[in-house]
């Protein structure tokens, strides 16, 4: 996976809906992770300098992380990465408790012969992490590509934006008391299991398998707040 730190070069000529796409999800993915502490002030010409893009498509996606509420704006004073409110957890969990498992559901009746076969690749590697020895944010963001992967199997970019939306808080939360977690690998591995049953076309097992996990998840974020 592409190192969220090392600076993009836009493609010349490239259009600036592009660009300011590509600046949008290097951005988002910083905030996600923390990378951008939650509250730290945003300087878009800064930013843009550290990542390889032009201000412009910079504060086109600083516009689209506003509406994400991962970054805040106001006037005189600036843009700042939004705080992570842990007592929001009980709302993003609400959301996901029910959309999660309708995604598994649908992405194990839709996905593409292609897409079956990523997903199956996925299942393969996360099956190793446990002897990986790969650091915590390496395995934060395989567990964001395992998620995004089945969001994008279900063939409904509606369903998929919402969800990303509220993954990525819930991840802010997640990546608030990661080194509380003893297990972060098994965690992850956990979705093996995920991946193949919406491979084999297995919806029930799916949907039910996301709903243990997405419960377990917030069980174990509660116990360690």
């Amino acid at each position: 996976m592409t190192d969220l730190q090392t600076p993009v070069r836009p493609t010349v000529g490239a259009p600036p809906t592009s660009l300011a796409y590509a600046a949008y999800e290097r951005i988002r993915d910083r905030l996600i992770m923390l990378d951008i502490r939650p509250g730290e002030p945003i300087h878009d010409g800064r930013l843009a300098d550290s990542l390889g893009f032009g201000r412009t498509p910079v504060r086109e996606a600083l516009k689209r992380l506003e509406t994400d509420h991962l970054v805040v704006s106001y006037p005189r004073r600036g843009t700042f990465a939004t705080p992570v409110d842990v007592t929001e957890l009980g709302s993003i969990s609400d959301l996901r408790q029910q959309l999660e498992p309708f995604a598994a559901h649908r992405a194990a009746t839709a996905a593409t012969d292609a897409m079956r076969a990523e997903l199956r690749a996925m299942a393969a590697r996360v099956r190793g992490l446990d002897a990986s020895g790969d650091d915590r944010p390496t395995l934060m963001r395989l567990d964001l590509s395992v998620h995004r992967m089945i969001y994008r199997a279900t063939g409904n970019k509606h369903l998929e934006d919402v969800l990303i939306r509220y993954d990525n808080l819930a991840t802010r939360i997640w990546c608030l008391v990661v080194d509380k977690l003893p297990d972060l690998a098994s965690h992850i591995s956990e979705h093996a299991q995920l991946l193949d049953a919406i491979a084999d076309g297995d919806a029930e097992r799916a949907e039910r398998l996301t709903r243990e996990h997405v419960d377990g998840f917030a069980t174990e974020i509660r116990r360690v707040l």
